[in-house]
């Protein structure tokens, strides 16, 4: 096998280091995947949630992702639980029917054998719910101090539907593009904050943390003009139309009371200093789509209970300058760029 040709590296980066940045779904680590990983692996953009392989003249989605969330229990759900629904809508959002997934398992020694039994039970029955098998897997167990509790890896298989191979590519987002989001953002970050400090005057807001494919599934066989999907998770909104508008070389405006966010997260962003923009969420999607579809759109992300707070939040403008602008609640208007640093480590 002929070996890889080298590549040059900059001797300006040679010490540098890792930092918990690089993790937070932002602009490091879109570096970070473009500089290191996917220029070594032969990756090219635009990078999505899921590869599309073509099988035999069959496309294929498939997605890996790993999972490292403090504390594992969270109001909402578990590691467990996280690590089924964010491989699923990973695939759901490239425009498949999710079908097969492997679960990898690094276990701490010491680790409670009633914990690991509750959070493959919680795997079992999300896996169920979203219509999935968890059909392989690998276990490993480290020497107690040299892992913390357990780490999950998922990777997922599903199958193209039939037109949708474009919509994680967004190769097919034009001026005029409504965007729509599925519901309130934040409340995932805010709940694992609360389950990590003990902050009990919060402990009311839960986790969005669920399987998506079946409502992003009922939408697509009703709508035939979705541009573009993804799921928001690290980064949050913020992250993802910026993501949005590099992909497509245009711009994005968004309008800031239209965008929804539940009183408790608010509240709590305003005392403690957060944007919910940039919040994490494991249960929400942005959608792109043909300005005279968007009402249908959204009625049918509406009539599911995982959307029930569906709105339309913006659209896509012709400027040709790759610029998300936030139409404030004042009524003044400003840049929403994307964040290098993170507002919480460890949130997936």
């Amino acid at each position: 096998m002929k070996a890889p040709a080298t590549l040059f590296i900059n001797t300006n980066v040679m010490d540098k280091h890792i930092t918990l940045n690089h993790g937070s779904g932002g602009r490091l680590t879109g570096e970070l995947i473009r500089n290191i990983f996917a220029s070594r692996f032969g990756i090219k953009e635009p990078f999505t949630d899921s590869a599309i392989l073509d099988n035999q003249g069959q496309e294929l989605a498939f997605t890996t992702d790993s999972y490292v969330i403090d504390p594992i229990f969270f109001p909402g759900g578990d590691i467990g639980k996280l690590a089924v629904c964010g491989t699923v809508n990973d695939l759901a959002v490239a425009g498949a029917i999710p079908r097969f997934l492997s679960a990898s398992f690094i276990i701490e020694e010491g680790f409670r054998l009633k914990d690991l039994i509750t959070i493959t039970d919680s795997m079992a029955r999300e896996a169920l719910e979203a219509e999935v098998r968890i059909v392989t897997g690998d276990t490993k167990v480290v020497e107690k101090g040299k892992c913390d509790k357990i780490f999950i890896t998922t990777t997922g298989t599903g199958v193209i539907r039939d037109g949708y191979k474009h919509v994680g590519t967004a190769e097919k987002v034009r001026a005029g593009d409504m965007l729509i989001i599925s519901g309130p953002v934040g409340n995932h970050s805010v709940a694992v904050m609360s389950a990590r400090n003990q902050l009990g005057f919060i402990s009311q807001v839960v986790s969005d943390c669920a399987s998506l494919n079946c409502m992003i599934g009922r939408m697509l066989d009703t709508c035939r003009e979705i541009h573009f999907m993804r799921d928001i998770t690290r980064g949050g909104l913020a992250t993802v139309l910026n993501e949005l508008a590099v992909m497509t070389g245009l711009g994005i405006t968004v309008t800031e009371n239209k965008i929804p966010v539940d009183e408790p997260v608010k509240g709590l962003c305003e005392m403690m200093g957060f944007d919910p923009l940039y919040l994490a969420n494991e249960g929400k999607v942005l959608i792109a789509v043909d300005k005279n579809e968007s009402e249908k759109a959204r009625g049918v992300l509406r009539s599911d209970s995982l959307g029930t707070k569906a709105e339309i939040i913006g659209e896509i403008t012709g400027d040709r300058n790759k610029t998300v602008v936030l139409k404030t609640i004042t009524g003044g208007s400003r840049i929403l760029d994307m964040h290098s640093g993170t507002q919480l480590p460890r949130i997936c």
